[in-house]
This record gives structure tokens, C-alpha cells and sequence, in this order.
């Protein structure tokens, strides 16, 4: 730890979904002192933050006895390699040698060949596409493009590339989209802005965008290649969320990179590649470039730190970080106590979730009588196949309550950015595009069956229908349901749906908590049990008998089915708080009641 700067230990603790972690914490210690400083803060404030850790026992020094642990893991810095992570989930990494490899299984899966490849023609330029092909290329925010250190080492890849005639490929959509205004600063005083605009990888703004399915469209002339001809590309990004679904409608496999490898990667043009062994383009004398010969040494990057970056641009930036652009100060608002909900907005809108709470202690949660399966799905379900986050499809329900309400579709934005509005976000559960869901064979996407007629139909027309039939309704899941970035909207979209329990396998623990905070009962099947196991098809009628007489911590709960079989699960209230959020509805209605009482 000594050795590492606070922007590295940052990144570390960040990019924990990569190793399996929900965070990775750094204790504060001199070299968080010298940053605060580094990057304007006042002093009195650095003062404070070393005297109240100091008084806590929480500063660090060398010489500090090591603390006392439940739990230790070792690593050996020899092991660490370069790697990147995918093709679906953060946390499947893939040393860098072991790419192209990991790349071929990817193609195995789909049955797919490496060298199919289709003439596009675009403008006045021809290019091959061909399945492995990257199509987008994103520096795209995440704590490590407010990193120095990997900035820099991005811009030094273009410059040297530019310097040997190198271009990212034709195909690639190269986007730059930092986590603070100060890397445009340093990034401009060093000179690197120019050859990353050289290599295309244009500034687009400061935020999330790819990792969060911001992308954009393809153009249209790849786009109707990859539709036409089922190929399956990809993208490479800076970010630290790759799941399916979530980065573009047309990329099958996602792949995360430090910023460096995704200008690498947007060189190549390909995840077919092995770095070592394989040039990376032919420079203007027609002689093999490969990566090792435009990747900066450490020294490199050291002395373009030491030159570019500033604490006056930390002090000038931060200083108006809070004004926003023109834009953003020519939004007019009433001032008032209560925020106006506009009944007309399709942004925010007021959420239905205290409708008919009152004061008081809660009626008691009664059984689960006939209920029908909503959703039947396999192992490694994410918040994302949940709740997507990314583009909003031209045929889902969310888009026909959009055009309902007058928004074309070039304005549909993303799922994430209604979050704010309860119509779009539940019109949008369980409508990642890549979502499988067992109870329509065949399909992908948010497709459901209305059992009562056999009626094949949107996961949302479907929970319509049985709301309106006064239906109960479930979800059954494998193993690591709510796995991911654990979306809130996950939960409450789950909800809104009519789902009153989740049957699966084992949760990923904030879903689980989640699902609580919404009032949705987390069921877990005994150990060595699962729906396979137990022979459900999901076209049973389910009844869950336990709940009315009281829930407890970990109490075991029967299932009956309309089939005549029964089984034990476990109710995930894993305490007794747990069980009082549960009882009032969820927390929001717990919390409420809380204040009424005061």
C-alpha cells in the first residue's frame, strides 16, 4: 500500500466487481493527506480529517501494529498480469495472453466461426466486418479515467501510435468521456489531446456513457451488417460493467480494459488477436507494429505526470464544478417546500410506493394463495437482465408508453436516465433484451406467458393481466439471482409487477436486501434443491403457507403446487429488522410510519 498513489488505490477500490467484491477499502494515511491537498482542499479541512482519524485509531502509519481481521487473502504482486474481463460479467477476468483464446470459446458457444466476415460499404470508404470485430471503443467514465496515471498512458499509446502512421480501424465507434473536467486539463497541457482526437477518441462529455449503455447507435450501415448477417461483435471499455444487454443492443460480448488497451484495442479493431505474438498494424513503411512497441514505460508516464497535471487545475475547475453549463442554469424552477410533481413530465413523475400507507402498525403479511410464475429463469440472473439500464427497444412496452405521451423515438433516452419515472422503469423489468426466460422456450428478451390461455406476451402484459385477475404472482431463479450492479429499480420494478416472493437457488446479498426494502419475500430452496431438482415446469399454480401465523428469521416456509408436490424454503429475512421492514411493506413504508409516530 505504501507504494501506491492515491488515484491507483482509488482505482483498486473501485474496480472491485472485477474481483468480486462490493468495494475495496484503503485506510487514510499521509499519501490521502497529500492528495487533499494536491487537489484543493482547503487546509483546515485536511486538518480536521487527520486529527478526528488520528483521535478514532483509524490513520495509518507504517509502523502501526497490522489490525486484527476475521478473515485474510494473500497475493503475490508476481501473479498480477495484464488482464481484461469478460465477455458478460466484471468479475470473469482473462489474463491478456489468454485472449484470443477466451475469445475462440466465446465463438464456440455460438457456433460461430472466427473468419466470417461481410463487406460494408459506408460513404465512400468499403471495410470488412467480421465476427470478433470491435465496434465500439470507450474510454467511458469510471474512477480509473479520473486516474492520471492511465489517462496519460492512453494519450501516450495515441501519440505513439500517430507516430507510426498507425489509425484505430474504420468500424470502431471511439468515444472519451472522462470522470473529471481536470483530465481535459492535464490531457490538454501535456499535448496529448491532439493524437487522442487523432485516433478518434473525441471528448463527449464527463459521465457515465457506455459502461451505463450510453453508447449510441452504430451506424447504420454496420448496424444493418451485424443484423443481416448475425455476426457477433463486441466492444471494449474503461468502465467496470459489462453485462449483457447493458453496453449496446448489438455487441454479444463486452470485454473491460484499462484506457490504454481500449486505444489498443481500437488499433486492432479486434478481439481476435494475441497482442504478443501478432502485429497490430503496419506503420507507413509497411513494417509489423506491435503493442509492445507503443506501450509507455513506466518513466513515460511518471514524467508526463510530473509535467501536466496541477493543483491549480484541481483549485480552477472545482471551483465552478457546481455551475453547470449554460443549459443547466437556464432550467427555471419554483421555489417551495415540496417539489412540484409535473403531472405531464415523463422524466419524474410521483411513485406509487405510499399509496395507501397508513399510520399505525401494518396489517400482518398474509399467505401466498395461487400464485402463477411470472418469470422462470436460470443461475447468474443480474440486476441488468432486472432492470436495464441501457437503451430503451423500439418495440417494448417502455416505447409505447413513450410515443403514448409524445416522445419520439429519438428521444427515448435510456432506462437509466427515466429512472425517475416508475411507468418507464416498470414497463422496462425484466426487459433486457438478452434475458432468457424459461416459461417462453426459444425467445430472449421480456417475453412471458399468460399460463391461463397459454398466451405468449411481454413480461409486462403479462403482469397487467394477472393484476387485473386479482393474481399473485413469483419469480423462481438458480443460483446468484440479483447478481451485478444491484440496481434499486430492480427491486421496485419487481414489485410494481405484482411479484410478492422470489423462489431461487442462492441471492446475491443487496438484491436480497433490496427485495426486503421493497416488501418482495426472498425464498431460498433447501440446500441441494433446486426447480430441476423438484420437477417444476413454472406452469403450476404455487401457494406459500407459514407467512400469516408470523415470519422469522430464516423460517422455513412450505410451497404447495396445483400438481400435488410440496417443499420447504427458507425466508431470507435474515434478521429481526429485516422481518419489521418486511411486515410494514418495506422500508419506505417502515420509515414513514417511523416519522408519523413522532
Amino acid at each position: 500500500m505504501e507504494s501506491l498513489s492515491l488515484p491507483d488505490r482509488a482505482t483498486i477500490a473501485n474496480m472491485a466487481p472485477e474481483y468480486g467484491a462490493t468495494m475495496g477499502f484503503f485506510p487514510v494515511d499521509n499519501e490521502t493527506l497529500a492528495y487533499l491537498r494536491f487537489s484543493g482542499r482547503d487546509e483546515a479541512h485536511v486538518e480536521i480529517v487527520e486529527r478526528v482519524l488520528k483521535e478514532q485509531g483509524l490513520f495509518h502509519t507504517a509502523s502501526d501494529r497490522e489490525p486484527r481481521f476475521t478473515d485474510s487473502l494473500e497475493l503475490d504482486l508476481n501473479d498480477v498480469v495484464p488482464s481484461i474481463a469478460g465477455p458478460k460479467r466484471p468479475q470473469d477476468r482473462i489474463p491478456l495472453t489468454e485472449s484470443k483464446k477466451a475469445w475462440h470459446s466465446v465463438l464456440k458457444g455460438y457456433e460461430a466461426s472466427p473468419d466470417k466476415s461481410v463487406e460494408v460499404t459506408r460513404g465512400d470508404e468499403t471495410f470488412p466486418v467480421q465476427n470478433g470485430a470491435i465496434v465500439i471503443a470507450a474510454i467511458t467514465s469510471c474512477t480509473n479515467t479520473s486516474n492520471p496515471t492511465v489517462m496519460l498512458a492512453a494519450g501516450l499509446v495515441a501519440k505513439k501510435a500517430r507516430e507510426r502512421g498507425l489509425k484505430t480501424k474504420p468500424w470502431v465507434k471511439t468515444s472519451l468521456a472522462p470522470g473529471s473536467q481536470v483530465v481535459t486539463e492535464y490531457l490538454n497541457a501535456s499535448g496529448l489531446t491532439e493524437d487522442l482526437d487523432a485516433m478518434r477518441f473525441n471528448l463527449v462529455g464527463y459521465g457515465c456513457t457506455t459502461c451505463i449503455g450510453n453508447s449510441g447507435p452504430l451506424d447504420p450501415e454496420i448496424a444493418a451488417a451485424v443484423k443481416a448477417n448475425d455476426l457477433i461483435v463486441t466492444s471494449a471499455l474503461s468502465g467496470n460493467r459489462n453485462f449483457e444487454g447493458r453496453v449496446n443492443p448489438l455487441t454479444r460480448a463486452n470485454y473491460l480494459a484499462s484506457p490504454p488497451l481500449v486505444v489498443a484495442y481500437a488499433l486492432a479493431g479486434t478481439m481476435d488477436i494475441d497482442f504478443e505474438s501478432e502485429p497490430i498494424g503496419q506503420d507507413q513503411d509497411g513494417a509489423d507494429v506491435f503493442l509492445r512497441d507503443i506501450w509507455p514505460s513506466h518513466q513515460e508516464v511518471v514524467q508526463t505526470l510530473r509535467d501536466s497535471v496541477k493543483k491549480d487545475q484541481f483549485v480552477e475547475r472545482y471551483a465552478v464544478v457546481l455551475d453547470g453549463p449554460p443549459e443547466w442554469r437556464q432550467v427555471s424552477f419554483e421555489e417551495a417546500d415540496r417539489y412540484q410533481w409535473d403531472p405531464e413530465s415523463t422524466y419524474v413523475r410521483l411513485p406509487p410506493f405510499f399509496d395507501g400507507v397508513e399510520a399505525g402498525t401494518p396489517d400482518a403479511p398474509t399467505d401466498i394463495e395461487g400464485a402463477r410464475v411470472l418469470c422462470l429463469l436460470g443461475d447468474s440472473v443480474t440486476t441488468d437482465h432486472i432492470s436495464p439500464a441501457g437503451a430503451i427497444a423500439l418495440d417494448s412496452p417502455a416505447a409505447k408508453y413513450l410515443e403514448e405521451n409524445g416522445v419520439a423515438p429519438r428521444d427515448f433516452n435510456s432506462y437509466g436516465s427515466r429512472r425517475g419515472n416508475h411507468e418507464v422503469m416498470m414497463r422496462g423489468t425484466f426487459a433486457n433484451i438478452r434475458l432468457r426466460n424459461l416459461l417462453a422456450p426459444g425467445t430472449e428478451g421480456g417475453i412471458s406467458r399468460y399460463l391461463p390461455t397459454g398466451e405468449q406476451m411481454s413480461i409486462f402484459d403479462a403482469s397487467m393481466k394477472y393484476q387485473a385477475d386479482g393474481t399473485p404472482l413469483i419469480v423462481i431463479a438458480g443460483q446468484e439471482y440479483g447478481t451485478g450492479s444491484s440496481r434499486d429499480w430492480a427491486a421496485k420494478g419487481t414489485l410494481l409487477l405484482g411479484v410478492r416472493a422470489v423462489i431461487a437457488e442462492s441471492y446475491e446479498r443487496i438484491h436480497r436486501s433490496n427485495l426486503i426494502g421493497m416488501g418482495v419475500l426472498p425464498l431460498e430452496f433447501e440446500d441441494g434443491e433446486s426447480r430441476e431438482s423438484l420437477g417444476l415446469s413454472g406452469e403450476e399454480t404455487f401457494s406459500i403457507s407459514g407467512i400469516s401465523s408470523g415470519v422469522t428469521p430464516g423460517k422455513s416456509l412450505t410451497v404447495t403446487t396445483d400438481t400435488g408436490k410440496s417443499f420447504s424454503v427458507t425466508a431470507r429475512l435474515d434478521t429481526p429488522q429485516e422481518v419489521e421492514y418486511y411486515e410494514h411493506g418495506g422500508i419506505l413504508q417502515y420509515v414513514l410510519r417511523q416519522l408519523a409516530a413522532r
